[in-house]
Parts: structure tokens; C-alpha cells; sequence
């Protein structure tokens, strides 16, 4: 059955549709345990939701190979939306300078949570040494959550802890304050608003926020393309595209190398034309 679906993804992609991209979205997915990466790149054009392209590891010579792939296409990206990999953010804004590049929402507010849970890890540590109430034990996916998805035991478990001053309530209640810049529509008064909330990060004393705020200035020009993107094309496609290759890839944990996961996750999202000889192959 393997050898088919090889022959069949193998006949879709010399005969796939490549006209017409104007937008695509660049991440990278473990796609084998023991921190094994792969570069996924979309395609997210209006109407289409397909993996154009996948290659092995997550270098700069991988997107390299991708736009090398590319070619001439690559003028005519209009869009492109990626995570703050560094080597994505060189490769891009060398390869596709015109287009419009999104820094995906998602990465973003992962990051801050990641930022808001380094600082909990102390406080529990800092707490348990002095001997005081472990108020912050059970507490770090109430943390991640927004407040309009809590249950209403969390609401109230939530209400009872921002009532104590520490560093992690204050660190949340900063990214629920930066949670408000998507609320924005102007890219200009979203850049103001984003100066001042790295303002009072920076003088919060709070060492894992206030690397993210140094990560925001540096980002800013990039973060706030969000807005100029904005109704026309979405991070939220490329997360939800993202779930979809993370189930492929636990079931296709089996194949012990990359060659068999990308034939597997090409045929489950590739959107690759079928050939009129099918039944010769299944």
C-alpha cells in the first residue's frame, strides 16, 4: 500500500497547480521525537490550504532550498507569515522583499506565556523555601488561559489569586494588557501602544518579561505588518494547519525516516490532483 501512495504523491506533485501563490506560511514542526525539525511551508492563498513544500531541519539553508524551489514565484508573494526563527526572518526578507511578512499572533503570545511560566517556576521555588502558602500550586494553565475561556471555578480561583502581589499575577495581567493591541486597526496607533506597553515592561523588573519586550522593539516594523495583512491573511491559518500536521505525524511516528513522513503528510495535505490511473495503483 505504501509503494501506491509513494507512486500516487509522487505523480501529484510533478502535476500540482504552482500559479496563482500569492501568500504562503513558513514553520517548523518536530516531526520525529528526540528534537528532530522539519520546515513546513503552506500555501494560504485565498482558497487554497495545502502544504506546498517540506524539507528537513529547520536551517537557513532549508528555507534556502525552498525559495531555490520557488524560483520566480517568489515575486509574486504578496504575503508571508512565519514565527521569529531567525534564520526564516534572514531568508525571507532576502528572498521575498516585496511581500508583506506577518510574524505569526500565535508565536507571539506563546512566547509571553512561556515568559509568564519562567517567572512562576522561581515564585514556586521562592515561596516553598520561605514557607508560605503555595498559591501559585495548580496554577499554570490558568495562567495561559484568557479570561472569557475560564470555567467559573477558575474565574473565581483566578479572582483570588491576582489579589496577591507577585511577580507572576503582575506578568499575567501585562499580557492580558498586550492582548489588547489586536484590538487595533491603525498600524500606527498599534506601534504607540506597543512603546508604551514595552515602557512599562521595562520597568517592571521582571527579567523573562522584559526580554520579551526587547524582543517586541526588535520585531516591531514585522509584528505590526499584522495590521497591513489584517482580513487578508490570517496566522490563525497556519496554526490550524499546524494541528492538522501534528496528528499526521503521530501516526506516521512508525516511519523511521523523514522520506516516509513527507510522502505521508503530502498525501494527507498536499491537495495533490489524483491520477486518472489511480486504480492501478490502489
Amino acid at each position: 500500500m505504501f509503494g501506491a501512495v509513494k507512486i500516487a504523491v509522487a505523480w501529484g506533485l510533478d502535476h500540482r497547480d504552482l500559479s496563482n501563490i500569492k501568500a504562503i506560511g513558513v514553520d517548523e514542526v518536530l516531526w520525529h521525537r528526540g528534537h528532530k525539525y522539519m520546515t513546513v511551508v503552506y500555501d494560504i492563498s485565498i482558497g487554497r490550504r495545502r502544504i506546498l513544500w517540506l524539507g528537513k531541519d529547520r536551517k537557513e539553508e532549508t528555507i534556502q532550498s525552498f525559495f531555490d524551489f520557488f524560483g520566480d514565484r517568489a515575486k509574486d508573494l504578496v504575503y508571508v507569515c512565519s514565527d521569529m526563527w531567525k534564520p526564516y526572518l534572514k531568508v525571507i526578507a532576502e528572498r521575498a522583499e516585496q511581500a508583506i511578512h506577518v510574524l505569526d499572533r500565535f508565536h507571539i503570545m506563546a512566547n509571553i506565556n512561556k515568559a509568564i511560566d519562567k517567572v512562576r517556576a522561581a515564585e514556586v521555588k521562592d515561596i516553598k523555601a520561605k514557607g508560605l502558602e503555595p498559591v501559585l500550586k495548580s496554577k499554570r494553565w490558568l495562567l495561559v488561559k484568557r479570561p472569557e475561556n475560564l470555567t467559573e471555578k477558575q474565574a473565581v480561583s483566578m479572582n483570588e489569586l491576582i489579589q496577591y502581589n507577585l511577580k507572576t499575577v503582575k506578568s499575567y495581567l501585562l499580557k492580558e494588557e498586550f492582548q489588547r493591541l489586536w484590538d487595533y486597526s491603525s498600524p500606527a496607533w498599534a506601534g504607540k501602544f506597543l512603546e508604551q506597553w514595552c515602557k512599562t515592561v521595562m520597568r517592571s523588573r521582571i527579567e523573562p518579561m522584559k526580554k520579551i519586550a526587547k524582543m517586541v522593539r526588535r520585531h516591531q516594523p514585522l509584528i505590526l505588518n499584522w495590521f497591513r495583512a489584517k482580513g487578508t491573511v490570517s496566522a490563525g491559518v497556519v496554526e490550524g494547519l499546524n494541528n492538522k500536521l501534528k496528528l499526521t505525524t503521530r501516526k506516521a511516528y512508525g516511519f523511521r525516516t523523514f522520506k516516509a513522513t513527507e510522502i505521508a503528510l503530502y498525501h494527507a495535505m498536499g491537495d495533490l490532483p489524483e491520477p486518472e490511473t489511480t486504480h492501478r495503483f490502489f
